[in-house]
């Protein structure tokens, strides 16, 4: 940055104006060569979109860690998805107007939005426990399936999971679960709610309007049926990872609650989709899920005792690092607070 070390300690107005071009110029040169070269080697946008924002120089990290009483956390982004919406998938029984309203009040597109997807890792009493396990291999021409690449940055090999955590068996959580046809995960055994696995694997639903999901459960996750403890609301993962029913969203979904030496963490999964549409307005209906009408029931009772009991939360699809809390408003809607400096983090590259 030679430009920068070369000017004087003390400017007029006039040779300030007349070096502030160039130096704008150099800094964009090199910030150019920078953002092309971080995603060169790890690219973490949409590559429907890498031509449209590339003049922005836009970089994500690929994984962020904190320290929870005993417990260490680590968020990593599997991908994220550019495109249209939110509406109709979100407001699915309101109005485009209702939607462009929203997104205006909270300085965001009207008819565009981003949708990450952010398993989590948890090191505790012995275990390392993975909550969810992305698009795996068969996202990777999309530009996801990236969390055993960013597991790797982060420190941690596929074969070091002990215990993987599938919240529910939606595509996006369980097309990880194996690569090339074998276990990704070797060493791990795996949980799930036994609702979700028994809806899922039963006739109705293989014959159902969602068949192409059953058949995916079917080939990924029934093979390592005895592999996997199923568990009911208020069961654990491990001593301090407590089950909870959060049905709706699917029929089984599951949220979890994290206590260590005196702190609570709360995984919501999908419980919320969208850090505004679904938080802001939870009385809204999603498309994404099963039962609109008791996924909203959820949503308000899971994010009723959050708000309350100030918990902080990881949500799936929240904006990545994906760790916030939520403040109840007035209206009986949350506004998402996301995480500053409230827990100590590291991330990739500090």
């Amino acid at each position: 940055m030679s430009q920068m070390s070369s000017v004087p300690a003390r400017l007029s107005r006039r040779a300030a104006l007349k070096w502030l071009p160039a130096a704008v110029g150099a800094l964009a040169a090199i910030a150019g060569r920078v953002g092309r070269s971080a995603r060169a080697a790890d690219d973490p946008i949409d590559a429907a979109v890498e031509s449209s924002i590339e003049k922005a120089n836009i970089m994500t990290p690929g994984w962020q860690r904190f320290a929870l009483g005993e417990a260490r956390i680590t968020t990593v982004l599997d991908g994220a998805r550019h495109g249209d919406g939110p509406y109709p998938t979100f407001g699915k029984d309101r109005s485009q107007e209702e939607m462009a309203a929203l997104m205006r009040a909270n300085f965001l597109p009207e008819t565009r939005f981003v949708n990450g997807f952010t398993p989590v890792l948890v090191e505790l009493n012995d275990n390392l426990i993975l909550f969810d396990t992305g698009f795996g291999e068969s996202g990777r021409k999309d530009g996801y399936g990236k969390l055993i690449e960013r597991m790797g940055a982060a420190g941690y090999g596929p074969e070091a999971v002990t215990i993987v955590v599938l919240t529910h068996l939606h595509p996006d959580h369980i097309l990880g679960v194996m690569t090339g046809g074998k276990p990704t995960f070797p060493n791990a055994r795996y949980v799930t709610g036994a609702r979700e696995f028994e809806w899922w694997t039963s006739e109705e639903t293989r014959n159902g309007p969602r068949a192409e999901y059953a058949k995916m459960v079917e080939t990924l996750v029934v093979p390592l049926k005895e592999k996997m403890t199923f568990l009911k609301d208020g069961d654990t993962v491990v001593s301090g990872i407590t089950a909870f029913d959060a049905f709706g969203h699917t029929p089984g979904h599951m949220v979890f609650e994290l206590e260590s030496a005196g702190q609570r963490l709360m995984l919501t999964a999908d419980t919320a989709n969208h850090f505004v549409a679904s938080l802001q307005k939870p009385e809204w209906q999603v498309g994404f899920d099963v039962d609109p009408e008791q996924a909203i029931a959820t949503r308000k009772r899971v994010f009723d005792r959050i708000a309350a009991e100030r918990i902080p939360f990881i949500g799936y699809h929240m904006p990545f690092p994906a760790i916030g809390y939520a403040e109840k408003l007035e209206d009986g809607g949350y506004r998402f607070v996301p995480e500053t400096y409230q827990l100590a983090i590291a991330s990739e590259g500090s």
